[in-house]
């Protein structure tokens, strides 16, 4: 459905003749084809939508570093070509939890996994992404997960 999505996007922006959009859905459609690739060569099947919002994710942590080191570089230009970017490819992803949120969701999968220690984090934060893929930031997650279970 994810897929389907960016693809009818891909055909409005070619129609309206909006560039940046246009190269930015053909470079998100380009990094699916190559992980669906990739799961091929493993035996898995497509990426599913779960998979394919982690990828939107991970391309727009990548555009954040780019951003950061642009601004740190004195090149506004380029800072504001990822930022656009960042936009675009954000419209696809479900809203984000808020830190509130993101803490009820994590005390709740404790509570579900019966999870004592750290040797039980994994098992927390696969609670986590079965039912929260995409809806949050799972290396600040961890990190509170981790809190939680320590203390």
């Amino acid at each position: 459905m994810l897929r389907d999505d960016i693809n009818n996007a891909v055909k409005d922006a070619m129609r309206a003749k909006e560039e940046r959009k246009l190269s930015t859905l053909r470079m998100v459609n380009s990094s699916i084809k190559n992980a669906d690739i990739e799961a091929r060569g493993l035996g898995k099947p497509p990426l599913s939508d779960a998979d394919l919002l982690g990828l939107l994710q991970k391309m727009i942590k990548q555009r954040q570093e780019s951003v950061e080191l642009y601004d740190k570089g004195g090149r506004a230009e380029l800072a504001a070509q990822e930022r656009e970017e960042i936009a675009i490819i954000s419209a696809y992803l479900p809203k984000q939890m808020s830190d509130d949120e993101v803490k009820a969701a994590i005390s709740a999968a404790i509570s579900e996994t019966g999870a004592a220690g750290m040797k039980d984090m994994g098992k927390v934060i696969g609670v986590l992404r079965a039912k929260f893929a995409g809806q949050m930031d799972f290396g600040k997650a961890s990190g509170l997960v981790k809190a939680a279970l320590a203390g």
